[in-house]
């Protein structure tokens, strides 16, 4: 527990952004909201072995046991995929696949998608597919509504060729067809969520008088978009952004996080 007047001299976190975090500790009802690949976890080359830090992943569960706190992991991974890497208790809330499936207190998982959706998934798989076939170290990863066609292998040609193909040829097949490029990857979607709408669904749900959001990738600014004066943007790494303030990566976001569970461990949330 650390005196929430007092800068933590191991934190070598900017003042700012401690005054700020100190200001976040206070608030009644919180929900922290986080990202996973390059925000708790490092970017690597292959998705299923991802795991958060050490340290990130003990401030999470500090935060998880706290009165008056959620947590709750934004990714655009498909569910599943997050469970199995984030390997967190049921009462940590988990948003897939953009917002487009949802793990609240119930455990039942969501996506229902119509015929016609169907169908156009099923085309996507055809015309991803091909291109996944076509380009060297270019693979195709299912998703509840759609597919990610990942090239984070690929040399930065194939990359770029992958990407350009696959986009006209998907939106020629699809109409309607919601497509988002991250980090080394193109994600299809016959659906359209984004983690701006999945935030405000959980700010709702949680009945949160404040949140604090950490994120790394382009579809992350959806969600620090969402954000209001009382809320809290960590952006993970470099590019442009909407988030109040930025760390250099992982490590950083662990300390950040680390330190609000410190503050909120000694605080007057519970009152």
């Amino acid at each position: 527990m650390v005196d929430v007047d007092t800068a933590p001299p191991w934190s070598k976190l900017p003042e700012p952004l401690i005054g700020a975090l100190r200001e976040l500790a206070r608030t009644r009802r919180l929900l922290v909201a986080l990202d996973f690949d390059g925000t708790l976890a490092p970017e690597v080359d292959d998705p299923e072995m991802a795991r958060a830090l050490p340290e990130s992943r003990a401030a999470v569960l500090r935060l998880l046991g706290m009165p008056n706190t959620r947590v709750a992991l934004v990714s655009g991974r498909a569910l599943r995929s997050l469970e199995a890497v984030a390997d967190l208790p049921d009462t940590a809330l988990l948003v897939g696949s953009h917002g487009i499936e949802i793990r609240l207190d119930s455990p039942e998982d969501y996506v229902s998608l119509d015929t016609a959706e169907l169908r156009q998934v099923d085309m996507l798989n055809t015309v991803l597919g091909e291109v996944a076939d076509a380009v060297d170290q270019v693979w195709l990863e299912p998703k509840p509504a759609g597919f990610a066609l990942h090239t984070r292998l690929a040399t930065e040609f194939n990359s770029r060729i992958a990407h350009l193909v696959a986009r006209s040829e998907a939106s020629a097949e699809v109409s309607g067809l919601t497509i988002r490029e991250g980090k080394n990857v193109l994600e299809f979607s016959v659906r359209s969520t984004t983690k701006g709408e999945a935030l405000e669904h959980l700010r709702r749900y949680t009945q949160a008088d404040a949140v604090f959001y950490a994120g790394d990738d382009v579809t992350d600014e959806d969600a620090f978009a969402a954000l209001t004066p009382d809320d809290f943007g960590l952006k993970s790494g470099e590019g442009p952004t909407l988030a109040n303030f930025r760390v250099p990566g992982p490590t950083q976001v662990a300390r950040v996080i680390a330190l609000l569970a410190d503050l909120r461990d000694g605080d007057v949330h519970e009152q």
